[in-house]
């Protein structure tokens, strides 16, 4: 497989460009590339490969995302469809007379248009973890709103004991057809039928529970599984734990956004987690050994004599589980030195003697040239 390009190179436009910037690239290639207009050899490639762009750069957190991942941390975070989904195209090609055509390239799943399918939508929930449960892993149970078949008709929408019928203008499909002109070329077009509204059948004796619709609201408690290394921000997808809709067609997901709440003694960096330890001056110039915390649990590190304000310890693998890979990332330590606020007369005594040995007598002012 080729190595994807640059989105930004691809659109030609600059890292820092503006939605507005960002559309108006798209739609003009988008009418240069479209194999409506464009029947030449890689037309239909370079179309898709600027759809792609387009669909990341113009959603803030995928952008973000890619801006500091990059096409290989960003590429085993999002499939192709996750990458389409939401994506708004419908409000250019409506302009520019492209139909359902966007659809029939990149697959149903993609567009914002009608599908025939009718597909469930997609459904978004905000997790918090601590970064011990994002290190190790775990389950969580959560309780998600949504819209599930109702109960009394089982989703047909009619009351008990009456009939469905098929809708006669779309014969039960759900879907018509219309055909516009735009300049020369003449497109056709897949709606939803406007009799039936798109269920293909015509309810007469409507569920009083659910009044025809044949769904209604529920609350259903839903077991997330955390993976190890999870980061945040990171998406879930539960394919099929989204919105219902009527019988017999496909629900759609729920997306379980993750965030990790902010540790009171580590700081993650990728893998990597971030320690700042404080020691004393006589730990410092003589060496030590001194406790830090892990993600394991306390261990024991050597400090070297003479170590200096802002030098790092390195732990390799008591860091972050890479997520997906293998092994883990490192635990880096910083060191500080803590200087005492209040001496007794002893030690302060004692300092004073060493502060003659080093020869900066601490009772004689300090000439210092700018």
């Amino acid at each position: 497989m080729p190595e994807k390009r640059d989105y930004y190179e691809v659109l030609g436009v600059q890292k820092g460009a503006p939605k507005d910037e960002i559309k108006n690239a798209y739609r003009k290639l988008a009418l240069q590339y479209h194999p409506d207009r464009n029947k030449e050899a890689g037309a239909e490639d370079k179309f898709k490969e600027i759809s792609e762009a387009y669909a990341v750069l113009s959603d803030d957190q995928k952008r973000t995302q890619y801006d500091n991942l990059g096409h290989a941390g960003f590429d085993q975070r999002y499939t192709s469809e996750d990458i389409f989904r939401g994506a708004d195209f419908d409000t250019i090609f409506r302009d520019m007379g492209f139909g359902d055509f966007f659809r029939t390239i990149f697959g149903g799943g993609f567009s914002n248009g009608y599908d025939g399918r009718r597909r469930g939508q997609d459904l978004a929930f905000d997790l918090e973890i601590t970064l011990e449960e994002a290190a190790k892993g775990t389950e969580r149970e959560v309780e998600i709103p949504r819209t599930e078949q109702c109960d009394v008709c089982n989703g047909s929408g009619a009351r008990p004991g009456t009939q469905v019928k098929t809708c006669p203008q779309c014969n039960g499909a759900g879907r018509v057809q219309n055909m516009h002109k735009v300049g020369f070329a003449t497109y056709m077009q897949v709606v939803a039928c406007p009799t039936c509204k798109g269920r293909g059948k015509l309810i007469e004796s409507p569920c009083n529970s659910c009044h025809g619709s044949g769904l209604m609201r529920k609350r259903r408690k839903i077991t997330v599984k955390i993976p190890p290394g999870i980061d945040e921000g990171f998406q879930l997808r539960l394919r099929g734990e989204g919105e219902m809709t009527t019988s017999g067609t496909e629900p759609g997901d729920l997306y379980v956004i993750v965030h990790v709440k902010q540790h009171t003694q580590f700081i993650r960096e990728g893998d990597d987690l971030w320690h700042i330890t404080m020691i004393s001056y006589p730990q410092a110039a003589l060496g030590a050994e001194i406790s830090v915390p892990t993600l394991d649990g306390p261990t024991t590190v050597k400090v070297h004599a003479g170590i200096q304000v802002g030098e790092v310890i390195t732990l390799r693998g008591k860091g972050m589980p890479r997520f997906r890979g293998y092994g883990r990332g490192d635990l880096l330590i910083r060191v500080g030195i803590s200087v005492p606020q209040k001496l007794t007369s002893n030690q302060k005594a004692l300092l004073e003697q060493l502060a003659k040995e080093f020869g900066t007598d601490t009772n004689k002012g300090r000439k210092f040239r700018l």
